[in-house]
Parts: C-alpha cells; structure tokens; sequence
C-alpha cells in the first residue's frame, strides 16, 4: 500500500494500530512530533517512544528507548518522524526487530520507495506523506471541531 489508499483501508490502518513506536519523537511539546505521540496516545494507542538522544528518560507514560531493536515486540506500527534520507535503515531495522509489525506509517514529508516496496514483500500495510493524528481525526469526525467538513457524520437524530 502506498500514499494513495482509500480511506477505508486507512480507517481500517488506523483502527487496527494498538502500539506504536515513534521514531525521531521529541519532548518538545510543541513539536510534532510530540503531539501526536501523545494525540495517539490519548485514542488508546501504547505510544514508544524512540529517540537516541533521550533514551532512558520518561515521556508520555513511557520509558525513551535508543532504537527499534529496543522497542516491546508487540510494537504493530512504526511512525517515523524522521527525513527521507533516513527511512531505509529505519524500515530495515524495524523488519529485523519487530515480529508483529504491521504498519509502517512516514510522516508528511517523508516518502520511501525502498519501505514501499520491503513492506509490499513481507505483506504490511504502508502509509506515506501522511499523518496518523490528521487522518484519525478527519476520517473519525474529530476536525469538525475545527471547523471542518469532513464528510464524516458524526451525531445521530
């Protein structure tokens, strides 16, 4: 899967999403990083966060870990808020490492067609230039708030 899903499987990307590693995480809470770690966080999700210049330190409930080779193994998605130039030793690391691996998600901005194509040969779902935070909140009715048409109906008569 790539850049051009639906948005049903993207609603069924995201439903299924349970932990999370966050890759390229910050503490700085107005980073995006940040926000939406703890934005997925809040929906549920067990957020891991991943940054070697903090490893060891608590953030969002969680200890920092250095890499993805540290992370739990029930880590199902990989979010990465890191350049492109970075993504392929990231998904590569990520394969090695995480046997529950379902979702790899680059962020917006970030693209790789080497994580396409080694997510299409081990059969994940794969999400690029885009943002899990967004996309849950426009296909789940929550930027409505905002101001937004989403499209999306959100009460009942």
């Amino acid at each position: 899967m790539s850049d051009d899903l639906s948005d049903d499987a993207l609603r069924k990307i995201l439903a299924s999403m349970k932990v999370v590693a966050v890759v390229g995480v910050s503490a700085n809470q107005v980073r995006p990083s940040y926000y939406v770690a703890r934005y997925l966080g809040l929906r549920g999700m067990r957020v891991i966060p991943v940054n070697p210049g903090l490893a060891g330190q608590m953030l969002l409930g969680e200890t920092v870990v250095a890499s993805l080779k540290d992370c739990p193994p029930e880590v199902d998605t990989v979010d990465v808020f890191r350049r492109s130039e970075h993504v392929p030793a990231i998904v590569d690391e990520a394969l090695a490492h995480l046997p529950n691996l379902r979702t790899i998600w680059l962020q917006i901005g970030v693209t790789s067609e080497h994580a396409n194509q080694a997510a299409a040969a081990r059969g994940l779902n794969f999400v690029q230039n885009r943002c899990p935070k967004i996309e849950y909140q426009r296909l789940f009715g929550e930027l409505r708030m905002g101001g937004f048409n989403t499209g999306v109906i959100s009460s009942k008569l």
